[in-house]
């Protein structure tokens, strides 16, 4: 009896120790969990290094100038852009030479009167992309010219040239609609009916007609571009129109030279790539 209580007894003892140590170690794994959140550890140092990288972005982000939006006209005006364009107008209006100041000459008008309606097939090169400040931004063309042009009203009646010019477009931001201004010069030849008494011509008006058939042509325009897309555009304006021999026939025959404005309206294509 006496052995089996001594047995009975040491079983006990160990449950009680085993259930002891059980408890202690569980004890243990929560207190280790609750300092962990607890103490400036590694893992609080890592939170606190990413609290502190969170609020390092928001300041970033408040601190970082807003983005202007894409201007869509990067895509139509840009450097290397080659356009094909047919314009024409028709150009009434008779006034005097408007650089008669520069060259000396009375600033009058001639008693004959023109009517020139030219049609010209171009090729416009940008040859930049968008630039300058405020009024100035835009870009600068270099046009091509083959121009034919009718004479309904005058001794002539046709003038072919080739013409060479710049245009600079005012483009501001996301517009559709850009103004522009323009000049051009070229040389052509004129069928010149001015009278002489070599010809024995009678036809009314000649003696303020062109007195050779080679001449050179100014023209300074003016309007405003619509762009449907990146490809296609339209424009509408006025265009300034001189032609005359440069005083090469003087002293044989008088330079009158033809000084018309008028509307003007045009389409352009493009045959470049589009911008990549």
């Amino acid at each position: 009896m006496t052995r089996q209580c001594a047995k009975v007894l040491a079983f006990c003892l160990a449950w009680v120790a085993g259930a002891a140590v059980s408890m202690g170690q569980a004890t243990g794994r929560e207190l280790s969990a609750e300092l962990a959140v607890r103490s400036p550890g590694p893992a609080g140092v890592s939170d606190a290094t990413a609290a502190g990288t969170d609020r390092l972005s928001r300041t970033a982000a408040k601190a970082a100038p807003a983005l202007k939006p894409r201007d869509r006209n990067e895509d139509i005006y840009y450097r290397n852009k080659v356009e094909l364009s047919l314009e024409g107008g028709v150009l009434p209006i008779n006034i005097p030479f408007v650089f008669d100041a520069f060259v000396g000459d009375s600033y009058t008008q001639n008693p004959t009167h023109y009517t020139l309606v030219p049609v010209f097939p171009s090729l416009r090169w940008q040859m930049g992309k968008i630039s300058a400040p405020w009024i100035l931004r835009g870009n600068t063309d270099l046009t091509v010219t083959f121009s034919v042009t009718a004479i309904p009203r005058g001794p002539e009646n046709l003038y072919d040239a080739f013409d060479l010019g710049f245009r600079r477009n005012f483009v501001p931001r996301n517009w559709k609609a850009t103004p522009y201004f323009e000049t051009r010069i070229g040389a052509g030849f004129i069928n010149a009916q001015e009278f002489n008494e070599n010809t024995f011509s009678s036809l009314p008006g000649d003696a303020y007609a062109q007195g050779q058939n080679f001449t050179f042509t100014l023209m300074v325009g003016f309007g405003a571009r619509y762009n449907f897309n990146s490809k296609y555009s339209a424009e509408v304006g006025g265009m300034y129109m001189h032609v005359s021999n440069l005083y090469l026939s003087q002293p044989k025959w008088d330079d009158n030279g033809i000084n018309v404005c008028g509307p003007w309206i045009g389409f352009n294509m493009r045959l470049s790539k589009p911008k990549e």
